[in-house]
C-alpha cells in the first residue's frame, strides 16, 4: 500500500554557475567546467552513458586517474600542456583557490552551493551570529558565512588545510572579518568548548567518511558521529540559527541521517535528503551525497 509520508528526501540542487558547471556525466565519471579549465574526476554514481560525444570528453584540460580513496594514489594527467597547481576561481564578488590535489578534490565542493545560498539567507535574519564550522576544509563555507556579517570559528585538524584556507581569506581580500581558525580534531575542540559552556548560533558540518587527526585521532563518520552531534546540540544556542550537516561517500540512505538528527535535536524542523549537481546539457542529476539540516525557527527559511 502507497502511504503519504512527510519523510520524503528534500533535493537541493546546484545549476551550473559562473565558476562550475557539470557538463556531462556517464561510465562513473563527470565532465566538468571549473572556471577556464574542462577536467574529467570519478563519479561513481555516473553507471549511464554520457550524452557528449567522444570529442567533447576528448578535449580537456586535466584528468584524475588511479586510485580515488587513497591520497596520494591518485595522479593528474594533463593532455594539453602542464597547468600551475593553483588556479583562481571567483563566486560573485569573492575570488577563491582551486587546486589539483592528489586526492582527486579541488579545493571546493561545488554541490555546497546550495547549503552556501541557505546559510546566506538564515545569517540576514541574525547577524553577527556565532558560527561553528567543523571539518571545514578550505574555508569556502567560512568566508561565506564571515562576508554575511557572522563571527566564524573554523576547525580542521589539517594544518595544509588551514593554511589552504588563509591563502582564500587573503585573496578574497576578507582578511579583515573575524574568523578564528583552530588546528584541531572536531571532537576534542567541540568537547572542550562544552565544558566551557560555549554556545554558537549556527554550526556546519561536512565530515569525512574516514579521517585522521593531527594526533592520530581516527574518525569513521557511522561510529562517531552519534557523539559529535550531541555535543552540538550542547553547543547550539536554544535561541539560535540551526546545524546543518553534509555527509559524503557512506553506506547509508539520508533516512538514516535524518533519525539520527531527529532522536538529538528533536522531531519537528529536521529535514533531509541530497546534495544534486544538475548538467548544463541533458539537465540530468547526478547525486553527490546526503545531508541533513535542523533549522530553530522555519520561519528564517523564508525570509
Amino acid at each position: 500500500m502507497l502511504q503519504k509520508t512527510d519523510l520524503a528526501p528534500l533535493l537541493l540542487e546546484t545549476s551550473p554557475t559562473s565558476f562550475y558547471s557539470l557538463l556531462d556525466s556517464g561510465n562513473k565519471l563527470k565532465l566538468e567546467r571549473c572556471g577556464n579549465y574542462k577536467i574529467i574526476r570519478p563519479a561513481g554514481q555516473a553507471i549511464w552513458q554520457p550524452s557528449l560525444d567522444r570529442k567533447a570528453w576528448q578535449d580537456i584540460d586535466a584528468e584524475f586517474t588511479g586510485n580515488t580513496e587513497e591520497e596520494g594514489v591518485g595522479r593528474w594527467h594533463f593532455p594539453k600542456s602542464a597547468l600551475a597547481p593553483s588556479f583562481v576561481l571567483q563566486r560573485g564578488s569573492m575570488k577563491f583557490l582551486g587546486r589539483f590535489t592528489s586526492f582527486r578534490h579541488i579545493g571546493f565542493f561545488p554541490e555546497q552551493e546550495a547549503h552556501w545560498c541557505f546559510i546566506e539567507k538564515l545569517l540576514r535574519v541574525k547577524p553577527g551570529a556565532k558560527t561553528l564550522n567543523l571539518f571545514a576544509y578550505t574555508g569556502l563555507a567560512s568566508l561565506i558565512a564571515a562576508n554575511a556579517g557572522a563571527q566564524v570559528t573554523h576547525v580542521d585538524s589539517s594544518k595544509r588545510a588551514i593554511a589552504w584556507a588563509k591563502e582564500n581569506q587573503a585573496i578574497a581580500g576578507l582578511n579583515h572579518l573575524p574568523i578564528r581558525w583552530i588546528t584541531e580534531d572536531a571532537t576534542k575542540f567541540a568537547q572542550r568548548e562544552a565544558r566551557r559552556n560555549n554556545k554558537y548560533d549556527l554550526i556546519l558540518l561536512d565530515p569525512p567518511a574516514y579521517g585522521r587527526g593531527n594526533k592520530g585521532e581516527i574518525w569513521q563518520l557511522l561510529e562517531d558521529l552519534p557523539a559529535l552531534l550531541s555535543l552540538c546540540r550542547e553547543l547550539l544556542d536554544k535561541n539560535g540559527l540551526g546545524v546543518i550537516l553534509t555527509a559524503y561517500s557512506i553506506r547509508a540512505s539520508y533516512l538514516t541521517l535524518q533519525r539520527l538528527m531527529q532522536e538529538i535535536f528533536g522531531q519537528a524542523n529536521v529535514e533531509s535528503g541530497e546534495l544534486i549537481l544538475r548538467e548544463e546539457n541533458t539537465k540530468r542529476a547526478l547525486s553527490t551525497s546526503l545531508f541533513s539540516r535542523f533549522i530553530i525557527n522555519h520561519e528564517y527559511k523564508n525570509h
